[in-house]
């Protein structure tokens, strides 16, 4: 099953900050779980209990916010794919930021969750937009790679791999491999080397 994704549209959730890693996004002591289900309620759990009710995660105006709005480096810090996860889990589809780790972002494509990138400027407004506005609606375009919030419109930008793939829906390896099923079965007969 081909699942494109060539806009992402919602509600944004500003989180301002440089170097979050992946210990903040979940910390170490929930890697444990056998699934990634229930992760999202723990997103970001210790910085939140450390801001008592005050961190964008716990703020009632960002309930079901869908893009979430990052800084400089995010997702840095150990390869955990549960840190993609369980901002998945809680409710995130896509994420913008100045820049993020490469294990981050891969994990983040292998999931289907674009991670685009603007320029310091044009996250800072939109962390400001989304901060005096929560109930402003967002839209990320992946074909003219721009993303509006309100009024605001602005250039954002991913490899042209990436953006590829998601935009033909070839980003879901294993999906990828379940469709073409018939062919690879064709091709693996042909094979001396394959027995089934």
């Amino acid at each position: 099953m081909v699942s494109e994704v060539k806009s992402v549209s919602g509600r944004g959730i500003p989180l301002t900050g440089d170097d979050i890693d992946t210990d903040r996004i979940i910390p170490a002591r929930f890697l444990r779980c056998v699934t990634f289900d229930g992760l999202g309620e723990h997103a970001f759990e210790d910085d939140r209990a450390a801001l008592k009710g005050q961190h964008a995660f716990d703020q009632p105006q960002f309930e079901g916010a869908k893009i979430l709005v990052v800084n400089r480096n995010f997702g840095c810090g150990s390869s955990r794919e549960h840190a993609p996860q369980a901002i998945a889990k809680w409710g995130i589809n896509a994420l913008i930021g100045e820049s993020f780790a490469e294990i981050f972002f891969g994990n983040c494509v292998a999931m289907g969750v674009p991670c685009l990138t603007a320029d310091g400027a044009t996250i800072k407004k939109l962390q400001e937009i989304l901060t005096n506005n929560p109930q402003a609606s967002m839209t990320i375009n992946m074909e003219s790679m721009q993303v509006q919030c309100g009024d605001f419109v602005a250039a954002v930008s991913i490899g042209e791999g990436a953006r590829n793939m998601f935009v033909c829906g070839t980003w879901d390896a294993c999906g990828q491999l379940v469709a073409q099923q018939s062919q690879i079965r064709a091709t693996a007969a042909k094979l001396p080397y394959v027995t089934w």
